[in-house]
């Protein structure tokens, strides 16, 4: 047999093979659009850091006179000024920042786990309506429940208090509703119901086998509220008025008020601004490790 050899095309000069004319292809251009997206919304979020770091570099002088993404020298004198500022007020801002986010996200994330795996795992008469209800929690904005929250603990005489701003953060809806997502698709009926034939407690089976199960839904649980109530700012500001009891954001919104007629405290600001920050950075590449961890536990036990 014998067969014909078909000639090949020459490529037209000065385009590249399989485009027309040099350009890349359509599909390849359409490709590009969610990249150069994401590049700009980096671009917009990580700028305004990009600025608090820098400017925190710099002394009184140096913000106002030298450009803006140029590094100063006045970091050191910067905090040293910060922690001598009313005798180190702004460490107890800190200090109480810690206290509200840590106890309160570890609190709301215990309400959340035993709620989110009693709503997937038990059949109960009103279930779905009152996951349907914690749904609408969801949806309502924080600033309309604020009033009604002060009003409450106005009436048990609990106003301007730390348990004023660490009692309305413990029920987190949407927190629940992760916790019930994360159970049913994490625990299987079949291991409860071998924990019940072997004669186990439900509150056993809860905390020895759902529990474990649990924990990295329950660790983005704990992240997310803790981010929430650190950055807070309407509940404090309104149901506190003792500034001593002040978290780190209510403090720096007090601090920038006094420089508007001392501009001398612009930097004081800044510089606290930076140093908020890094505590939920810190935080994320911890909790970052332990997801790691976990996944690779997960894939060497299956």
């Amino acid at each position: 047999m014998s067969s014909l050899a078909v000639p090949k095309a020459e490529p037209v000069a000065g385009s590249t093979p399989g485009t027309a004319q040099g350009r890349p292809p359509l599909r390849r251009r359409i490709a590009l659009i969610p990249t150069v997206t994401l590049l700009l919304g980096a671009l917009y979020c990580l700028l305004p850091v990009a600025w608090v770091v820098i400017a925190a570099t710099k002394s009184g002088r140096e913000l106002f006179s030298t450009f803006t993404f140029l590094p100063g020298s006045g970091f050191a004198d910067n905090v040293r000024d910060l922690s001598a500022y009313r005798d180190g007020v702004y460490w107890a801002w800190m200090g109480n920042s810690a206290l509200y986010a840590g106890l309160g996200a570890l609190l709301s994330t215990c309400v959340s786990a035993i709620s989110g795996y009693a709503l997937a795992t038990y059949r109960f008469r009103g279930r779905e309506t009152i996951f349907n209800v914690l749904l609408a929690g969801v949806l309502m904005p924080p600033v309309i429940l604020a009033v009604p929250q002060y009003l409450l603990l106005a009436k048990v005489d609990l106003t301007d208090s730390y348990l004023s701003v660490l009692l309305p953060q413990i029920l987190f809806p949407y927190g629940v509703y992760l916790a019930r997502i994360y159970a049913a698709a994490a625990v299987p009926a079949d291991v409860v119901e071998a924990g019940r034939m072997d004669g186990a407690s439900e509150w056993r089976i809860f905390t020895r086998i759902a529990l474990p199960m649990m924990i990295p839904g329950m660790v983005t649980v704990f992240l997310f509220q803790f981010v929430a109530i650190w950055n807070n700012f309407l509940l404090p500001y309104i149901m506190l008025s003792d500034d001593e009891k002040f978290p780190i954001t209510l403090g720096l919104f007090t601090l920038l008020e006094q420089g508007a007629n001392t501009p001398a405290l612009y930097t004081l600001v800044i510089t606290g601004a930076f140093l908020a920050v890094l505590p939920l950075v810190a935080l994320f590449l911890v909790i970052q490790r332990f997801w790691s961890l976990d996944l690779l536990s997960g894939a060497v036990k299956s």
